[in-house]
């Protein structure tokens, strides 16, 4: 018996080493390298460069595009681009454009010089949000167009393996690089990097997807009055509808918040404590991924035995909590040990809380719009999360590092108080909103 359930284990294993999989192992390491050369990464350089930390903080804006993206994304599914699109196909074209832009980003973003001109580095990480967010929605088709139905789920494990790999490499990698050879370096060899993404475009097929009917500027114009009114007004329409819909909304908003504050003053904290490029790289970069791996599998566990809101509750607290351990951490100075420990505490408190948090985003869709309103959510949870963020780096400025992240604390009670009125007004609402029909 033990002998058959390794063969079916190997047989099972097999799918993994197909040709469509490896190559959407290494687009998702295309996707996944460009996000921490645009936030943790950059701000690190920032932070060298002796930009103030409010100017910092509101680098955050240069990502709206990721939370943006559903707006453009019926013309990237559609719109053909001249020659390029006779060549290579609907889904590669837009995909070598993307990438095409974001390696001359990156390079640009390396040629700048954030002490001379800010301006500039700041133009050149906007496009790369755009290029980069663009590749995204290319990818998220055509991995769904390449694979089977049963490939799907061996599909997003390696997308998954392969973006997290490059989050090492731009996080990690990427700051070890710029301790040993500088910025310059640095960025122009993530450049480099990023063209493993555009040689596996180019030596892939294109996806089979349905032809284009009735291809006018007319119908285009028709088709996307059409989308707007079935993908995003009606959802909302819909979700609005709903018994403490407003309170929900606003928990969205805010459940993160502790944390999202003062993400983008995580390395320039970690810089003026006095711990070097090479310790963030491993400490935070490579050991807390892996424990932000291990939180996420302990949530999935956590919500299949005490339920989706106590999960979201436990994750909601221990989130704002574990900011006091900076607050401690502050007071400790550079101590690599002490780094480990809350670290190790914070990833696996973020792994937890955002694996329950997808669990409560999902119940939250009704059936009839499932795809939509999980994308409308989470992209509204990241523009209010991404604008009330923006002050972080003003509050650092005016506060030592032990009080700002007593405050950042606080700004967990919000999203904390939203969450026990939920569970008091509205104790079932996740199943009511799984079972609502469309009206």
């Amino acid at each position: 018996m033990t002998g058959q359930r390794a063969k079916d284990w190997i047989a099972a294993s097999r799918v993994y080493f197909q040709r469509r999989l490896i190559i959407i192992f290494l687009l998702g390491f295309a996707a996944g390298l460009p996000f921490l050369l645009m936030f943790g990464t950059l701000t690190a350089w920032l932070s060298q460069a002796g930009i103030d930390k409010t100017s910092i903080g509101l680098f955050v804006l240069t990502g709206t595009a990721f939370t943006l993206k559903f707006l453009w994304a019926p013309l990237v599914d559609r719109l053909p681009l001249p020659i390029v699109t006779r060549l290579f196909g609907q889904r590669r074209s837009w995909l070598i454009l993307a990438q095409v832009i974001c390696i001359s980003s990156l390079v640009g973003i390396a040629l700048s010089d954030p002490t001379v001109n800010l301006a500039t580095t700041v133009l050149w990480t906007v496009i790369l949000a755009f290029a980069s967010a663009t590749q995204d929605i290319v990818i998220d088709a055509y991995r769904i167009e390449t694979l089977n139905e049963n490939e799907q789920g061996a599909g997003a494990a390696v997308y998954q393996l392969g973006y997290r790999l490059a989050l090492i490499a731009a996080g990690a990698g990427a700051l070890i690089l710029a301790d040993a050879a500088g910025w310059t370096i640095t960025y122009i060899t993530m450049a480099a990097l990023m063209a493993v993404g555009l040689v596996t475009t180019l030596f892939s097929p294109e996806p089979m997807h349905p032809p284009q009917q009735d291809d006018t500027s007319a119908s285009r114009i028709v088709r996307y009055t059409q989308w707007i009114k079935e993908s995003v007004v009606a959802p909302f329409v819909e979700f609005f509808s709903r018994p403490g819909a407003l309170a929900i909304l606003l928990f969205v908003v805010f459940y993160k918040y502790a944390d999202g504050i003062w993400a983008a003053m995580a390395n320039p904290f970690y810089l003026e404590l006095g711990f070097t490029l090479t310790e963030i790289g491993v400490v935070s970069k490579t050991y807390g991924v892996v424990m932000t791996i291990i939180g996420s599998i302990l949530g999935g566990v956590m919500v299949l035995r005490i339920g989706i809101l106590k999960s979201v509750l436990f994750g909601v607290i221990s989130m704002a909590l574990t900011n006091l351990l900076y607050a401690a951490l502050a007071l400790a100075g550079p101590s690599v040990p002490v780094l480990m420990a809350v670290i190790s505490i914070e990833n696996l408190a973020n792994g937890i809380g955002g694996t329950a948090f997808i669990a409560y985003l999902s119940s939250l869709c009704n059936l009839a719009y499932t795809a939509t309103q999980y994308a409308l959510l989470s992209s509204f949870m990241n523009v209010a999360r991404t604008f009330l963020a923006a002050g972080g780096g003003w509050l650092a400025d005016q506060v030592d590092w032990f009080t700002f992240f007593i405050l950042t604390t606080v700004a967990g009670i919000p999203g904390i108080l939203l969450l026990l009125y939920l569970m008091k007004r509205f104790p079932t609402h996740t199943e009511t909103a799984r079972q609502n029909d469309t009206v």
